[in-house]
């Protein structure tokens, strides 16, 4: 069955290329971002896996933790991680998990037999301190991940966790963010966003993201 947003992501104890990780263990109380790909030597995946190594410093900024996963053996992935560093000039600085027996891929549903027979597709799921699926994407296999997209995710999810804001179309850290509709209190409105909001519709309600410094009193009623 596959895992909804909301349910709690399976522990599961796995070989990787850094030795043996029980996944919570492992986790701690970070937010984690596990993703998987169809094998090993292959060239859409040794991209993803420069990128998230070059990516690991922003994930780190936001207390997140990456963590990779291939149905291949740890001696596979262990050839394969030099051909990652000297194509995409960057150090494998993260495990991947060697799910030769598809334990963690049933667990997390990533054999989808319509598509791949005995291979993972491309899913990424991002899970939450308290180990919570918090969002999930899943590419084809031939259609690489775009990694600021993740990123962007997680900035969404831990800013909209903090307040009572939603993010729109498009938004990247630092626009403007929406006011939730469940909001309605003027009094409380006017302390949480002190710069003052622009009401396009009684429901859609502009404001400057609330954890940023001021730019200017931009927006009022």
């Amino acid at each position: 069955m596959a895992l909804r947003l909301g349910d709690v992501a399976p522990d599961f104890t796995q070989d990787s290329s850094e030795g043996k990780i029980q996944f919570y263990e492992w986790a701690g109380k970070n937010w984690v971002v596990l993703f998987s790909h169809p094998a090993d030597f292959t060239p859409v995946c040794t991209t993803e896996l420069g990128e998230t190594a070059r990516l690991k410093p922003e994930f780190e900024k936001r207390g997140a933790k990456v963590i990779a996963l291939s149905v291949d053996t740890v001696e596979n992935h262990k050839g394969w991680i030099p051909d990652i560093n000297e194509t995409q000039g960057t150090r494998v600085n993260f495990p991947i998990l060697a799910d030769h027996d598809h334990k963690v891929s049933l667990l997390y549903d990533l054999i989808h037999p319509n598509s791949l027979a005995n291979a993972t597709v491309r899913s990424v799921f991002i899970i939450d301190p308290e180990k919570k699926v918090r969002a999930t994407i899943t590419y084809p296999a031939s259609t690489g991940r775009n990694f600021n997209e993740i990123l962007r995710v997680i900035d969404s999810l831990q800013l909209t966790d903090n307040h009572k804001v939603a993010t729109p179309v498009n938004w990247r850290d630092g626009d403007d963010v929406v006011i939730v509709p469940a909001l309605k209190d003027e009094e409380e409105i006017k302390r949480r966003f002190p710069n003052g909001y622009k009401a396009v519709r009684p429901y859609l309600r502009l404001t400057p993201q609330p954890n940023k410094e001021a730019r200017e009193v931009a927006h009022t009623r």
